[in-house]
């Protein structure tokens, strides 16, 4: 069997760990809430018990779809704090299922590198903040309904919405300055048009994870 077949196998292996709902659930959960989770709560977020959820967890682990860390929750160290909590974050790198095969990264990357060495950011920007404005929302979708439908997993990080997950990571990775700039203009086209959008500011505010885009509204509310 070539390399080849064997990444496909692991990744129809990884995926196909999803197709148990509960398991679909937990993972949703673990994988949109910033930084790690322990089992308990992605029990409550499943409504199911705690030891099914680790199970269902640990499953997730081995499918490559997870990954673990172990923190003491309460925060003290040395004799006496306890035992690290076992906990949960979503794992590195991508997993993307194409029958038969294709290879749009690849064309992406091909894209960028000539957009990046023609200098062309600002027309980049340009058409990147046209396809926002272009895109028409539903009626009652505010800008982090809009967001969320578009892979974003916005959250809340005191008055500020921030992205939990960058759609481009790959290429952000290679090429941060053109497709962060992109990003962030096909976010600007896309504010106007949601509902309760004109309120909102998008700006770079990077954190080590997730999107490099946060947002503000004049009203101090998502």
């Amino acid at each position: 069997m070539s390399s080849r077949d064997e990444s496909e196998d692991e990744v129809l292996e990884a995926v196909g760990a999803l197709a148990e709902p509960v398991r679909r659930r937990l993972y949703r959960y673990v994988a949109e809430t910033p930084g790690a989770t322990g089992r308990d709560a992605a029990a409550d977020a499943a409504g199911i018990s705690r030891s099914l959820a680790a199970f269902h967890l640990d499953k997730l682990v081995e499918a490559g779809l997870l990954a673990v860390t172990y923190q003491r929750l309460s925060g003290r160290s040395g004799p006496g704090a306890g035992r690290p909590s076992k906990l949960y974050l979503r794992a590195p790198g991508e997993r993307a299922v194409s029958l038969p095969p294709r290879s749009y990264g690849s064309a992406g990357r091909l894209l960028a590198g000539v957009v990046d060495g023609a200098g062309l950011d600002r027309e980049l920007q340009s058409a990147a903040r046209a396809a926002g404005a272009a895109e028409v929302p539903a009626a009652d979708d505010g800008p982090v309904a809009l967001l969320r439908a578009r892979g974003y997993e916005p959250y809340l990080d005191g008055t500020t919405v921030r992205l939990n997950n960058c759609p481009f990571h790959a290429l952000a990775d290679e090429f941060p300055a053109l497709t962060c700039g992109m990003n962030l203009a096909y976010i600007e086209g896309l504010l106007p048009g949601c509902a309760g959008g004109e309120g909102w500011t998008a700006a770079m505010d990077p954190l080590p994870e997730g999107c490099c885009v946060a947002l503000t509204s004049g009203a101090q509310s998502p």
